[in-house]
């Protein structure tokens, strides 16, 4: 056998999103670009702020010794500290470096939390539909996830949430502006939550963490804004990075803030530092921490994606489709025509779209459409749409 069981089990199903992904590139070359409408991967196609070019022109050439060798596995601490004064405005609470970590990206951040906190067969409870990662994350360090139903708006079902929690319960993990529903969690709903898990930590005699996975933080619509969740419960950890808001995600520059005033602190930080360490990660790139540490105020144009979601919208609704209207992030996730979404995916490429299966996000009975593309790519994709509502009205 070349290869592990697991490794195996996991090619076999593995993500949705690249094979649709993959599945577009061979459509494109066949029929050329501008008639295919790939709508599968979660790539930023605004470009990062033009503050960014700039510090990264003077980084290029900065000679100052040190400058690109080992630091602390934490992250540079100066870029530490300016995060930490950043969050400090940003949450009205009071970081300092020691309750940051720089990661390799959100994905990195995850990793080294669950590693830190999980003992082997504990459980994370994610609510449905999320992240497809989320259940390979667990499994490299021997958790498991335990999923619960949200609302039929997506938003989150408490009582499924507390019904889940058991003595093996680690924590949850939420996403806001999720991936792949775009809603955001209201500030009411993650005080009730908090709240309730203070409740239940009480129960089982055990700190219960709340992970908030929030990459998509600063991509919101409209008046609302996505809540303080350190506001709203002690207990809790954020992993995010910069991929969205600066788009930049093949840099895969990241970071982990911890409330500073979370249960066992010092033994947590200690802990995702090593991991940090022992995954392999070891530290985020030296000259990214140095160019995010000038860019904390900036953000990629917004407004375009606030553009590209309208022009989804009207889309789908000339089309003929429902769909609950995104409030965050670049994702919409209609329900599918077909009760089997993984066929009604297939019937999609038939008209040159490209969609990707709820079934890959715990969300059968869904799709997800990625709509940070071309304004194009959305507006001319109107008749395929068209055609497709038509076949399975």
């Amino acid at each position: 056998m070349p290869v592990a069981d697991k490794i195996k089990n996991s090619l076999e199903r593995s993500s949705w999103i690249r094979q649709m992904f993959e599945a577009g590139a061979r459509l494109r070359a066949e029929k050329g670009a501008e008639n295919v409408f790939d709508f599968s991967l979660g790539n930023p196609n605004v470009p990062p702020p033009e503050a960014f070019y700039q510090v990264m022109a003077r980084l290029a050439v900065d000679r100052t010794p040190g400058l690109h060798g080992y630091m602390p596995n934490a992250g540079i601490p100066a870029v530490r500290e300016k995060l930490a004064c950043f969050l400090s405005r940003e949450f009205a609470q009071s970081f300092t470096l020691d309750d940051v970590i720089m990661t390799v990206g959100a994905g990195g951040a995850l990793n080294i939390i669950l590693k830190t906190i999980l003992n082997p067969e504990e459980e994370i409870i994610v609510p449905m539909p999320y992240f497809v990662e989320y259940d390979v994350y667990l499994d490299n360090h021997g958790g498991k996830v335990c999923r619960v139903a949200s609302n039929q708006d997506f938003s989150l079902n408490l009582e499924n949430i507390a019904g889940a929690i058991n003595e093996k319960t680690a924590g949850v993990l939420i996403n806001t502006p999720n991936n792949p529903t775009g809603v955001v969690y209201s500030e009411a709903q993650l005080r009730a939550l908090g709240a309730m898990l203070e409740e239940q930590g009480r129960k089982w005699g055990r700190a219960l963490y709340l992970i908030s996975d929030e990459p998509y933080r600063d991509i919101i619509y409209g008046p609302q804004a996505v809540a303080n969740i350190f506001s709203c419960y002690q207990n809790t950890i954020v992993a995010t990075s910069f991929s969205k808001n600066l788009s930049l995600p093949g840099e895969r520059i990241g970071y982990v803030a911890v409330h500073p005033q979370i249960a066992d602190k010092k033994m947590l930080i200690a802990g995702m530092i090593m991991a940090n360490r022992v995954l392999g990660y070891v530290n985020a790139p030296a000259i990214m921490q140095l160019a995010v540490a000038e860019l904390l105020q900036e953000k990629t144009d917004i407004a375009q994606y606030s553009r590209k979601r309208d022009l989804m919208c009207a889309v789908l609704d000339e089309a003929g489709f429902a769909y609950t209207k995104p409030g965050g992030a670049f994702y919409v996730f209609p329900p599918s025509p077909l009760s089997d979404d993984v066929a009604f995916a297939k019937a999609a490429m038939e008209e040159n779209i490209i969609l990707v299966p709820g079934s890959g996000f715990m969300g059968p009975g869904h799709f997800r459409l990625a709509y940070c593309c071309s304004d194009e790519t959305i507006i001319n994709s109107l008749p395929a749409f068209k055609r497709l509502r038509v076949k399975y009205s």
